[in-house]
């Protein structure tokens, strides 16, 4: 890998450090990201619900809140329309309990991802016209649904859409547009979520009802909890506005009332008085949500945070628990099939964006392939399940590469697409395919160069391994929630002695132990074994590492940390010139 190292201030961190009574590794981490005043590492390090922007900076808070303060005043029946992920579905239950707790007459409707696919349909605005319903409150979607909002404001209905994907040059035609994306609109903060956006909105009606402060704060930290959750799993950046949600919402995990969030954590791994950190709720929590989407009914994750039946809840989530399990082996399933496909015909750097597709491929998991394959091999790439006739699937990129803006140059492939920079969906004729994966080629070609594919290693800052005790790692976990934006620190130590020969742990991963006067730091390289040659007992390297919590060694009464090597390259200075990475192999 590439690696990056920034230039350091050695007085301006040592100043930092003393200023905000912290490690000065931390310090040096803060200084690299920006953050070089005692003010705004305070607030970095301590965000408050203070910190929370005022909602009514979004463009149209007004006109929706007097909209909805009416729906209220008069009893009107109002649906939530959602979307079926994690994001979409939290959003619905973040504004169905809070109109909820004002009186309101909510009802909500998620689209099925294989029956009905993404976004708004016409036929459900019909239905609930049928029903008596006169307004409806999009979430996470919406903003490219102009057809289905002026055909619902042709049967009457009023349309609130609240939303964060990127929108088209003309605007729904609704009675409000939330979206802080939205070209005319000065939010300050763009990365929102659109469980984010419905906090937003539930918050800015609060506060038009009059309700004080404290009230209005400890719903707002009750609701922070599931917008946390959604922040992490639709990977937005975990910086501004986000970090403060992220922070307080997951610190509030560890006491949980509501039954349906109870129950999922319990079948997550995280029991009563244990909070998840963000890197778990992406791994953990997330896909259980995610799985009914994916791979059933979205409703059931509504259903499970709405009920207050403790014994529905744990069987709901118990649902939720094996659909995760069904989708884990039918993406593992598909991964495979591409990457054998990968052997047979190896990817080149003629390859500059990728497109795989096969007869039946799930389309509920083809997005989590598609950021495997772009994992793997670092360039933007799509997985379509091709069915009847369509080909429907998803897309990720690598940051350089903005996905939505390529689809926008050709859109006479698709019958529909949408999305943002880092991820998006499109759904197309399966005779097309071939046509999409030869001019997505040439337009990614024409804007990426080898360079692009190469994987980078940021380093934020250096670290002397007789720099690391206990307060300094809990120091650098201040630092978190970690996230995309705001990745774990990654620390290069310069000139450290390889203390022992490496054990090989299931002939995959190795531990070693590095050397620092007086004693020896372990720590563990993930599917390192084929370079367990490069780590000789002597050498000097210069490592690049993490430090991760690790719950299971301090319930063995040792440290609650661990080191990670990421990677290694020959110091400058190294002894051993006869070492495999002197001659040309290896990082």
């Amino acid at each position: 890998m590439k690696w990056t190292i920034p230039e350091s201030d050695a007085g301006g961190t040592a100043g930092l450090a003393r200023a905000l009574r912290i490690a000065i590794p931390a310090a040096r981490v803060l200084w690299s990201r920006g953050y070089r005043t005692l003010e705004s590492g305070r607030r970095f390090l301590e965000p408050s619900i203070a910190d929370l922007n005022d909602p009514s900076l979004l463009k149209d808070m007004a006109p929706a809140v007097a909209r909805l303060r009416r729906a209220l005043e008069q009893k009107e029946r109002i649906l939530l329309y959602g979307d079926y992920d994690v994001d979409g579905t939290s959003a619905v239950v973040i504004l169905k309990k809070g109109l909820g707790l004002l009186g309101g007459n909510a009802s909500f409707h998620v689209p099925h991802r294989l029956k009905d696919g993404y976004g708004m349909r016409s036929e459900v605005v019909e239905d609930a016209a049928a029903a008596g319903v006169s307004l409806i409150v999009s979430v996470d979607t919406g903003i490219r649904a102009n057809a289905v909002v002026e055909h619902a404001t042709g049967l009457g209905i009023d349309v609130i859409v609240t939303d964060h994907h990127l929108p088209e040059t003309e605007l729904p035609p609704a009675a409000a547009v939330l979206n802080p994306n939205r070209p005319d609109c000065g939010y300050p903060e763009k990365n929102l979520c659109g469980a984010g956006v419905a906090l937003k909105l539930m918050d800015a009606l609060i506060r038009d009802l009059g309700w004080e402060q404290g009230r209005r704060e400890r719903l707002i930290d009750s609701l922070l909890k599931l917008v946390a959750i959604a922040t992490v799993a639709d990977v937005v950046p975990l910086t501004g506005e986000n970090r403060v949600i992220v922070k307080r919402g997951l610190a509030g995990l560890d006491r949980v009332r509501n039954p349906g969030l109870r129950a999922l954590l319990d079948v997550s791994g995280f029991p009563e008085g244990e909070s998840p950190n963000a890197r778990q709720v992406a791994f953990q929590v997330a896909p259980r949500i995610n799985a009914a989407g994916r791979m059933a009914s979205a409703a059931d994750v509504i259903e499970m945070f709405l009920t207050e039946d403790g014994e529905i809840a744990r069987t709901l989530a118990a649902k939720l628990h094996d659909l995760n399990s069904d989708r884990r082996d039918t993406e593992a399933d598909i991964a495979r099939a591409i990457f054998e496909q990968c052997v047979e015909q190896p990817v080149t750097d003629l390859d500059t964006a990728l497109v795989f597709a096969g007869e039946g491929w799930h389309r509920g998991v083809v997005g989590i392939v598609a950021s495997r394959v772009v994992e793997r091999f670092h360039r933007p790439a799509f997985v379509l399940g091709l069915e009847n006739g369509l080909a429907q699937g998803s897309g990720r990129s690598i940051p350089i590469f903005h996905l939505l803006e390529a689809l926008e140059a050709m859109p006479d492939l698709f019958g529909k697409f949408g999305g943002h920079r880092q991820a998006a969906g499109i759904t197309m004729d399966a005779a097309r395919v071939e046509e999409f994966r030869q001019r997505l080629r040439v337009y990614a070609g024409e804007r990426l160069t080898p360079a692009d594919f190469e994987r980078e290693l940021v380093i934020d800052a250096e670290i002397a391994l007789d720099e690391i005790d206990d307060g300094c790692i809990q120091d650098i976990f201040r630092l978190a929630p970690f996230g995309f934006g705001n990745a774990a620190p990654m620390f290069v130590a310069r000139g450290v002695e390889i203390a022992a020969p490496p054990d090989i742990i299931k002939e995959k991963h190795v531990f070693l132990k590095l050397k620092v006067p007086g004693r020896t730091i372990r720590a563990k390289a993930w599917n390192f074994a084929d370079r367990a040659a490069e780590l000789v007992p002597g050498t000097r390297l210069d490592i690049a590492l993490q430090f991760e919590e690790d719950a299971y060694s301090a319930a063995r009464g040792y440290a609650p940390w661990q080191t990670i090597v990421r990677d290694v390259r020959l110091a400058a200075r190294a002894a051993n010139t006869n070492h495999p990475l002197a001659q040309g192999s290896g990082a």
